[in-house]
């Protein structure tokens, strides 16, 4: 419940931060037309997900008939979890990894690469896809959308506040609560930074709930931890080369490195924290 509660407050300051950046350019007319844009824009993205990054990846459908045991496997997670049988695909890559994709529960689809078959035992395997259906029935493809149509609006209503800033626009503008240039400069490269940083925030937010609901799915919190920590070591020692950034979040172990800094601007919560959560996840079952 509380990755429920910190998911709309975040979503909030979003909403926020946006009608703050509208009123800073030209009121609701202008907040409305950003948000329409970033709307279009991630609105393809949301209802083609799957097929675009599917695509992306070189996905390869299969049935019951070509892989049986991994098939069934989905199958049960699943009707335990009270969802539809989603599309099951296999990507050619030896890294390690899965995910989810699709609009909704209806039109899902779950993807694990050859390597996390091949380095992970059955139970740990069934952890990993208990997640990924758990991002599903948790309905995070339509949440990670809003949150990143509510980002591209500040972001382009940063880059409006820039250009109207280099044409004078905010000059005098006190009287009216403009702040002046410099305040205008500051919102516009500020608010941007600040609304991706709240969407990543949003993203981590997301994959906790997905490991709790995940090992509620499949019953065995501790095979995800383990699960959770081979693919840490397994995904650094080979690494998915196609991975895309816009499409990392999506992945149960992020498919790009980067620490320090960056870890700011990371998807995914640290990894030991995860495996932390889940193991106190499992004492409390007992």
């Amino acid at each position: 419940m509380s990755n429920i509660i910190k998911t709309t407050f975040l979503l909030s300051l979003l909403t926020l931060l946006l009608v703050a950046m509208g009123g800073a350019i030209g009121g609701k007319g202008g907040m409305m037309i950003a948000f329409l844009m970033a709307a279009a824009m991630n609105f393809g993205s949301y209802w083609f997900s799957d097929k675009i990054v599917l695509r992306m990846y070189n996905a390869q459908e299969i049935t019951s008939e070509i892989h049986p045991s991994f098939y069934g496997m989905i199958e049960s997670l699943a009707g335990r979890a009270g969802l539809p049988m989603p599309k099951v695909y296999i990507i050619p890559d030896d890294s390690p990894n899965a995910f989810a994709t699709g609009r909704n529960p209806d039109h899902a689809a779950v993807a694990a690469t050859q390597g996390i078959l091949r380095v992970l035992t059955p139970d740990e395997l069934e952890g990993v896809m208990a997640h990924e259906l758990a991002h599903v029935k948790n309905r995070d493809i339509l949440i990670s959308s809003i949150a990143a149509t509510f980002a591209g609006a500040i972001s382009m209503i940063g880059h409006m506040l820039q250009w109207g800033a280099m044409f004078g626009a905010g000059r005098g503008d006190d009287e009216e609560g403009g702040g002046g240039l410099v305040a205008t400069l500051v919102m516009a490269i500020v608010a941007p930074i600040a609304a991706m940083l709240i969407q990543m925030a949003v993203s981590r937010s997301r994959e906790y709930l997905a490991d709790a609901s995940g090992a509620e799915i499949c019953g065995r919190p501790l095979a995800l931890a383990s699960a959770l920590r081979k693919l840490q070591t397994a995904s650094q020692a080979i690494p998915m080369l196609d991975a895309r950034p816009a499409t990392a979040h999506m992945f149960i172990v992020n498919p790009l490195t980067g620490g320090g800094l960056m870890s700011l601007f990371s998807t995914h919560p640290p990894m030991e924290e995860r495996i932390a959560r889940l193991e106190t996840l499992s004492i409390r079952a007992h």
